[in-house]
């Protein structure tokens, strides 16, 4: 299993949890896995096939650049960030 940590932003299309449990060896399968539970949420994290815009993932404290393609081991952790270059306008992107 991987634990997903959910922004406050995005809470309200986790029913409000600040983390999920899922499986996954790589972004794209706990994203997925992650939509299964929670579709609207899935909808905010990736666009046209990759990791929308504004939008920075960590997994075990590591930002990763291979988007989708990012391994995720047993066990970890995926932070999902909302940019902070954009302002609130960002997060209000995501959150919409």
């Amino acid at each position: 299993m991987v634990t997903v940590m959910i922004p406050s932003p995005l809470r309200r299309f986790s029913e409000g949890a600040d983390r999920v449990e899922v499986e996954g060896s790589n972004l794209r399968q706990v994203f997925d896995n992650l939509g299964r539970l929670y579709p609207q949420l899935r909808d905010r994290l990736i666009e046209d096939d990759d990791l929308r815009p504004g939008l920075a993932v960590a997994i075990n404290d590591e930002f990763t650049e291979e988007g989708l393609l990012g391994k995720v081991p047993e066990g970890g952790t995926v932070h999902i960030l909302p940019a902070m270059g954009g302002g609130s306008r960002t997060i209000e992107r995501l959150d919409q």
